[in-house]
């Protein structure tokens, strides 16, 4: 196993074990992911008891959509946003020397460290509405096209994770930016609806400022045969410009972090 998914591991590991001392969190984490879950599906029958479509849409295809935006979430619940509050936190606090001092790379470090395992709950959720989404479409899948699924939703983890890096390494020169998770998590409800149905000024702002589009809707155009080749292309062309970009932004943080100690 490759040396930086090795000291990953070993971090989910510590993660896991933390987290497994206290059970009670599942509970919590359960009944909140099953309101999340009940809520959204009442939202989405009340507007198609008024529609068949929307801007195109069928239920089960904006079922899939919403599996994939729950899937999502469970993803940047469960590893990526923790590990930026604690970032965000330590830059503040000038406690960020630890990681600096290691001899790994410190942009891996601090983004594997924490593990809120039972989050991962919105993994298993996400999957089953997605599950019932396709069975409801009534069509079988293609081993094509569930690569092109697994890639894209590769490719939106990855952009996920180097948008918040961005927000985040922004601690470097604001001090006060405990506010980005709330806002985030606001402007990442819009994910619940495909894209398509915004204003131009917000469907491109929600594709490259905030790459929800990418993260969730390209995804959902997989499973639901809309997905076109270029797309693709573009996705996996912007996702590594984000991680040039981040990776630039958190060099460029580490220039101006002096330290506690310092």
């Amino acid at each position: 196993m490759p040396r930086p998914l090795a000291v990953a591991w070993l971090y989910v590991r510590i993660g896991a074990m933390n987290e497994l001392q206290y059970r009670a969190n599942f509970i919590v984490a359960l009944f909140q992911a099953l309101l999340a879950l009940a809520v959204a599906l009442v939202v989405l029958s009340l507007v198609y008891a008024h529609t068949t479509e929307l801007n195109g849409w069928t239920q089960p295809q904006l079922l899939c959509l919403l599996g994939i935006q729950i899937l999502m979430g469970g993803v940047i619940n469960a590893v990526i946003q923790p590990n930026m509050e604690r970032l965000m936190e330590e830059i503040g606090d000038g406690k960020l020397d630890h990681a600096l001092t290691k001899p790994e790379d410190a942009q891996l470090l601090v983004s594997v460290r924490e593990l809120r395992i039972w989050r991962t709950i919105d993994l298993i959720t996400g999957a089953i509405v997605i599950g019932v989404g396709l069975t409801q479409l009534h069509r079988g899948m293609a081993v094509g096209d569930w690569l092109a699924f697994a890639l894209l939703i590769l490719l939106g983890g990855v952009m996920m994770y180097c948008f918040l890096l961005i927000l985040t390494t922004g601690a470097f020169w604001v001090v006060r930016m405990g506010f980005l998770p709330d806002l985030f998590e606001g402007v990442y409800q819009t994910g619940r609806w495909p894209i398509g149905i915004y204003p131009d000024w917000l469907r491109y702002s929600l594709t490259f400022l905030v790459p929800i589009g990418f993260a969730i809707t390209v995804p959902a155009e997989a499973l639901t045969s809309r997905l076109q080749e270029n797309t693709v292309l573009l996705a996996t062309g912007f996702a590594i410009v984000l991680l040039t970009v981040s990776r630039w932004f958190w060099r460029r943080g580490l220039r101006r972090y002096s330290g506690a100690s310092a």
